[in-house]
């Protein structure tokens, strides 16, 4: 199907579409919708940025503009379980841009804020709940959600909840959801423990791959750039201000380091603000929105909220710390180059990180290109033997010095101890005298 339109999807549906300018359908979209449409269950295997929210959100609004299902308190028809309350937060809003002119009633449930608002919303009955695991577990033990009812169950980004801990509460909630139903089960990888959760979920599923071998966007122009770690900044500067940085994230490691190159960068005259998982939900939102409407040029981020970010115009993705797990490389880079648009991605690798970009390469079947060949590493480590091991002079030194600060101490000790008692007694000539 080469647009929507061929689509036969509900008209308010179509309306909406042609209001934002939404063509042709994305790959993902093109294979999912149609099947969806029909009621068959879904597995979808597909890399952040190819058009997944759509290609499950359309079908569900469809079937809601047909069906009508009646709102029930606390027992909504569809679930959306996402990884993050970031991802959570956007495919709430693509409900909303796609059904803007449908009556539907949608909850958003997401740890990090109070729960008074999301339990007042699911009294009131939704059609659609999009939530996070964690706080959906939450609700559920104190009585607040019941997914008897549920009738088409999308989980996006299933990988990232296993990396992310929650296969114990996704188990948890699948064994809640009725047998019959729809399933729609979006993942970027097929490691073994994700096609045991999809075998148990689905039924005669439609199998769907858009992916490639390999796994990078190839509008994307990727270049990495060999750095000593005291250079890193100045490094980043001179790409910050260059003339074609018009939006930029800055992955880091660490959450720490995050706040801290934020914080630099601001200092050095570029607008710039953090977001990772130890920032309340409103200040994520807040940095967020500062990022969409260009207040900050400069978002910091670390691999956590990686998949949490869909913002359409980013120019720039560099990597100022090298991911240690290769695939992150692939999900920080899709940040940049999305709808069609070209994008950049630069890392900076120390002579610590060479094996992480070794492990990138081997994962996208390519070498990436180098900026600055003529920087060379020494790579040759020296004799294991005549290597000093600093750390175990230091134990025995501070040993050493521990015992015998102790024997002075408690030589000191009893010289104090003898010294008192001898002036708390009478001199020999004292004795004799008084007798």
């Amino acid at each position: 199907m080469n647009d929507f339109k061929s689509m036969d999807l509900f008209a308010p549906l179509q309306r909406a579409l042609a209001e934002n300018h939404y063509k042709t359908p994305t790959p993902i979209q093109c294979q999912t919708i149609p099947p969806a449409i029909e009621g068959a269950d879904i597995l979808g295997c597909a890399q952040t940025g190819t058009g997944k929210t759509a290609a499950f959100a359309l079908p569900i609004l469809d079937f809601l503009g047909h069906e009508k299902p009646a709102t029930k308190p606390n027992r909504p028809a569809v679930l959306v379980l996402a990884p993050t309350r970031e991802l959570a937060i956007q495919i709430g809003d693509s409900f909303r841009t796609y059904g803007k002119h449908m009556k539907f009633r949608q909850a958003l449930v997401y740890g990090g804020v109070g729960q008074g608002q999301q339990v007042n919303e699911l009294k009131r009955g939704v059609h659609v709940l999009i939530a996070t695991p964690g706080r959906l577990q939450d609700l559920m033990d104190q009585g607040h959600v019941n997914l008897n009812d549920i009738q088409i169950f999308v989980l996006d980004e299933a990988d990232r909840m296993l990396d992310m801990g929650f296969l114990p509460a996704l188990k948890k909630i699948i064994a809640k959801v009725p047998r019959q139903k729809q399933s729609l089960f979006f993942s970027a990888t097929l490691p073994p423990k994700i096609r045991e959760l999809a075998a148990r979920l689905l039924f005669n599923p439609v199998s769907i791959t858009v992916a490639s071998k390999t796994p990078t966007v190839e509008r994307i122009e990727q270049s990495v750039r060999y750095a000593k770690r005291g250079n890193k900044f100045a490094s980043l500067m001179d790409l910050l201000n260059g003339k074609n940085v018009d939006r930029a994230i800055v992955f880091t490691r660490t959450k720490h380091g995050a706040n801290g190159l934020a914080k630099k960068l601001d200092r050095a005259g570029i607008a710039a603000t953090a977001i990772h998982g130890n920032k309340t939900q409103n200040a994520r939102q807040r940095a967020l929105e500062a990022f969409r409407q260009k207040k900050v040029t400069v978002l910091v981020a670390t691999d956590v909220a990686a998949r949490g970010i869909d913002i359409d115009g980013v120019t720039h993705v560099i990597n100022f710390d090298m991911p240690v797990e290769p695939e992150s490389y692939v999900h920080r880079i899709g940040r940049t180059g999305r709808a069609g648009s070209d994008g950049i991605a630069i890392s900076f690798c120390t002579e610590d990180e060479l094996d992480e970009l070794r492990s990138i390469e081997k994962l996208i079947g390519t070498r990436i290109r180098v900026e600055n060949p003529e920087m060379k590493f020494d790579t040759k480590p020296g004799p294991a033997k005549d290597k000093p091991n600093p750390r175990k002079g230091n134990r025995n030194r501070r040993r050493k010095s521990s015992n015998a600060e102790l024997r002075n101490g408690a030589q000191r000790t009893y010289r104090r101890r003898k010294k008192s008692q001898n002036e708390g007694k009478p001199s020999r000539k004292t004795k004799s005298a008084s007798n």
